[in-house]
């Protein structure tokens, strides 16, 4: 099947936030992202891109490591979810994964922010990531990132 288009990039990862404050600052001085502008959209624009009448959102754009991160948070409608645990195994849910230096240093880290690992780190045994050390860490909002830590070089 042929395509008539082509996707020339990938752009940015949008996360929903309840606070975008509190988000901002962790992944602004914790994981070390640079704030790049803080947008607000309102009106037509805003429901007619996200398909949600009456969206109103607060924004705040960061980049960093050759990706961009959109916090957003919906100020309107008032009706929309504000507690829903959506599990790595439910469809829909999405992660963004990061590489690391230092597992356990990032692990130590965001635990004083609140983000907890869904589980224990484990080194893959198999494929292409053979010897990383990975682990899912969750937030209260559920948002997930995954740590991969590259394999240490071995002195021979």
């Amino acid at each position: 099947m042929s395509k008539s288009f082509k996707i020339l990039a990938a752009d940015h990862t949008g996360i929903t936030v309840a606070n975008l404050e509190r988000s901002l600052a962790f992944w602004r001085d914790v994981l070390g992202f640079e704030l790049s502008h803080t947008p607000h959209q309102t009106g037509e624009l805003a429901s007619e891109v996200t398909g949600v009448a009456g969206a109103e959102i607060s924004i705040a754009v960061l980049k960093g490591y050759g990706h961009k991160i959109e916090l957003l948070e919906y100020i309107a409608p008032d009706n929309r979810k504000r507690e829903f645990e959506l599990r790595p195994c439910d469809l829909g849910h999405i992660h963004v994964a990061f590489t690391v230096d230092n597992l356990d240093a990032v692990l130590n880290t965001i635990g004083a922010w609140g983000w907890k690992a869904a589980g224990q780190p484990q080194t893959i045994t198999v494929g292409p990531n053979t010897g990383k050390r990975v682990v899912y860490v969750r937030d209260s909002d559920g948002t997930t990132i995954e740590f991969m830590e590259m394999p240490k070089e071995v002195d021979g």
